[in-house]
């Protein structure tokens, strides 16, 4: 072999050799590793669906439909399935043949939810526009109790609406309802619902416990037929007696369409003014006329 001919086969076997330990050994030295990501859907949850269901014996109704709320509100979505309405119906026809069983309502709530209702949780402010409704419908409020539950588990629709968060049960009504509820209009008129207003005032913003009393007036109005309450206005010295006096009924007209307006039936409330005749504190200083400035509601 001549030495013209060496060389050019040496350099082919260098190439060679080369391009095979570059693509078996070194393809990816010297270069990045790119990572290609597959993009995540987000999974987004199924809707909690309660149906409207209840059974008592021989007596029951089941249907996948049932009261519907926007989340954080108690107000009822209209309108409602027709299959709601004609369990409607037939609960009705039950009892009123069934005297002693009781419809229970209990409204779930989350914690995350806001409670702008007069209830103490809007998981009992469901239930109470529920109840409401079924009283419309000609069932008696006597037959119904109310609750609410924290259901932290339910999960919304893609509207932001509650599917049924409300469930329901028939029972006997306790044997010591009338000790139960003798109890709970003696604790009303010994501690009335009180309801302050600085001057000029028109807003309300009621308390925990002050929720609650709503809620004790509310049960004690329903299982009562004959029960009623009265919102009284009361204000401090300051200016003439009869400005004072319009000025306690415009407060008493404001609180009791606020009741209302939350599901306090508006047979069952009347609203007054004393205007200044009946203080609690002095008028003599600011701390005593604030006290003074008040709208009392409680059980007649």
């Amino acid at each position: 072999m001549t030495k013209n001919l060496i060389y050019p086969i040496g350099i082919l076997i260098t190439i060679l050799l080369g391009t095979y330990f570059y693509f078996t050994c070194c393809s990816t030295c010297g270069t990045e590793e790119v990572v290609v990501e597959k993009a995540i859907t987000p999974v987004i949850p199924e809707a909690t669906s309660y149906p409207f269901s209840f059974s008592d014996g021989d007596f029951s109704y089941d249907v996948n439909d049932n009261f519907n709320f926007n989340a954080s509100s108690s107000t009822i979505l209209l309108p409602l399935s027709a299959k709601v309405d004609t369990g409607i119906v037939g609960l009705k026809d039950f009892l009123a043949n069934n005297i002693g069983k009781v419809f229970n309502i209990t409204g779930y709530y989350k914690a995350s939810e806001e409670n702008n209702s007069v209830f103490p949780n809007l998981g009992l402010a469901r239930a109470n526009a529920v109840k409401n409704y079924l009283v419309e419908k000609g069932i008696s409020s006597s037959s119904l109790n109310t609750s609410g539950k924290l259901m932290d588990e339910m999960v919304q629709n893609t509207e932001n609406v509650f599917l049924g968060p409300i469930a329901y049960s028939i029972s006997g009504e306790t044997e010591d309802l009338d000790n139960e509820l003798k109890a709970l209009y003696e604790k009303i008129k010994a501690d009335p619902l009180i309801i302050y207003f600085e001057t000029g005032e028109a807003a309300i913003n009621l308390s925990a416990e002050q929720k609650q009393k709503v809620a004790d007036i509310s049960r004690y109005l329903d299982k009562i037929d004959t029960a009623s309450s009265s919102v009284i206005g009361h204000t401090d010295n300051k200016g003439s007696r009869a400005l004072n006096t319009n000025l306690g009924q415009e407060r008493a007209d404001f609180v009791k369409t606020y009741l209302i307006n939350n599901g306090i039936s508006a047979s069952k409330i009347s609203s007054s003014s004393k205007g200044p005749d009946a203080p609690i504190a002095t008028n003599e200083t600011e701390e005593g006329r604030s006290k003074n400035r008040r709208t009392e509601v409680t059980l007649n």
